[in-house]
């Protein structure tokens, strides 16, 4: 017989409601109407990863001015955006530009992620090294 893997964006593993912090469904209600693609609770996690690698390697651009700049200079890689971000007319012209220049993005449901595990940050801010929450 063969083996059911489980499913990775099932229900949540009781290790992650330790903390207190909303669950990665509960984190969905405050989506922006654009946030699409939304990456899923396991590939979001890979991202918050990526981008730690990225801050100690110093290849990371934070904020709207800054990623703007960067992408209209033809800078080539990955945007990650915060689906929460309101009023959405500070970055809804960025995924235009991402489309245009045939550069990948992505949006994660908030800026804040629930995580016990060690090593993962808990914000997108924290995972690009600021002390501010960033939303991309």
């Amino acid at each position: 017989m063969t083996k059911i893997k489980a499913d990775p964006d099932g229900p949540e593993v009781p290790a992650e409601a330790c903390c207190g912090e909303r669950t990665y469904h509960e984190l969905l209600v405050n989506l922006n109407p654009i946030a699409q693609p939304l990456a899923s609770r396991r590939l979001t996690r890979k991202l918050y990863k990526c981008i730690k690698k990225a801050v100690k390697q110093k290849q990371i651009r934070r904020g709207v001015k800054e990623v703007q700049k960067f992408v209209n200079k033809g800078e080539k890689g990955i945007m990650v955006l915060a689906g929460d971000t309101l009023p959405i007319e500070v970055y809804c012209h960025l995924p235009v530009m991402c489309e245009d220049r045939n550069l990948p993005y992505v949006y994660i449901p908030s800026k804040t992620l629930p995580s016990c595990k060690m090593g993962i940050p808990s914000d997108l801010g924290a995972a690009a090294g600021s002390k501010r929450p960033t939303c991309v």
